[in-house]
């Protein structure tokens, strides 16, 4: 008799995506569900914590019953619930947990408990036979980590940002130049008809050992070299101007990713004796192709395999926690319903705190 494949449901409401997902133990993704508030927070120019947890009340339920009516199945075909509870706005992930707490209790399956951080790190293998270990860039709009992944659960921390991420980097630079948000997709188009060379913007920590990141400092040096513009203009940038800055910091930010990704494949292969070595880069940010052109050249000249999720499995969505529920789910990872929403959730919580970082560590 044919052995019966699981199906776990995931749900994602960390930040400002409402996901729900149904995905089997053999990787076929049989509904995969992201409403994006891009619109209701688009005024703001970022992400407004009660708005996003508002929408997510107001959505999430529907979402969760067009996913089952999208894979054709029914709650009783369920083997589990995997949720996102932690880290990110805190009444975003409340919302996801509660309802999947509800489902759980309900349907009387196991409830699965997903660090948002592990859900990005493990996508890959949902898409790919990618087997550990291997070295993780998890760059995003919260996020900037460096990461070897050994397992399931089982991460060491090679290096983290100590003030912005990078695609937190991307959305400010992009209010300060007045394009639009998400500033990532903004300031690349924007880029692409710009000078890079025009701008000597700073590569911070670019030559220093370790692997940690700092933004933080490029971004003040976009905003001084835009006033001086400003003011030099008689406070009128030409569009030239705007995508010249651009292109500018774009290039000293992805200079500056590459040199931290060096030192970390470094530590890598040299800790890792196995016969393929590979980094995975995952996050919103990884859509840059910038970014993506330098790390594939530097994978040629490291002699890596560079692999990333498809786009729709980069940015926030439930398949990656539904997929990281069926891996906790083979080895009966299963949470108790008391468990509670936390903001901060480290994958490696015995890595020493990067000095700076603060909460970010």
């Amino acid at each position: 008799m044919k052995e019966q494949k699981s199906l776990i449901m995931g749900i994602e409401s960390s930040c400002d995506e409402t996901a729900v997902a149904i995905v089997s133990d053999n990787k076929k993704i049989l509904s995969n569900i992201v409403l994006t508030q891009l619109e209701e927070h688009k005024p703001y120019g970022g992400v407004v914590p009660e708005i996003a947890a508002r929408s997510h009340i107001n959505h999430l339920n529907r979402l969760v019953r067009q996913a089952l009516e999208e894979a054709s199945v029914k709650w009783s075909d369920l083997s589990a619930i995997a949720v996102t509870s932690g880290p990110g706005l805190i009444g975003g992930v409340m919302v996801g947990l509660m309802t999947a707490k509800a489902i759980a209790y309900a349907r009387r399956v196991p409830l699965i408990s997903v660090n948002h951080l592990e859900g990005h790190a493990l996508s890959i293998r949902l898409t790919e036979a990618v087997e550990f270990p291997y070295l993780l860039l998890l760059v995003s709009g919260g996020h900037c980590q460096l990461l070897i992944v050994y397992g399931v659960g089982n991460y060491e921390r090679l290096g983290t940002t100590i003030d912005d991420a990078a695609g937190e980097a991307f959305d400010k630079v992009a209010k300060t130049l007045g394009l639009e948000y998400p500033g990532g997709p903004a300031v690349e188009k924007a880029a692409l008809l710009g000078d890079a060379s025009r701008f000597k913007f700073p590569r911070p920590l670019k030559g220093r050992p370790g692997s940690n990141f700092s933004f933080s400092g490029l971004k003040t040096s976009v905003l001084r070299a835009k006033d001086r513009l400003v003011e030099a203009k008689d406070g009128v940038l030409s569009r030239q101007d705007i995508c010249d800055l651009a292109a500018s910091f774009q290039e000293a930010l992805t200079d500056a990713i590459i040199d931290r990704v060096a030192n970390s494949i470094d530590y890598y292969i040299d800790k890792t004796p196995i016969s393929e070595h590979i980094l995975v880069v995952a996050g919103g940010v990884a859509a840059n192709s910038c970014i993506k052109e330098k790390l594939a050249a530097l994978c040629i000249q490291k002699g890596l395999l560079l692999k990333a999720p498809p786009m729709n499995l980069c940015t926030d969505n439930g398949a990656m926690i539904a997929w990281a529920g069926v891996e906790k789910f083979k080895l009966k990872e299963f949470a108790d319903l008391n468990i509670g929403a936390v903001a901060r959730w480290p994958l490696d919580p015995d890595a020493k705190p990067a000095v700076g970082a603060g909460i970010k560590a």
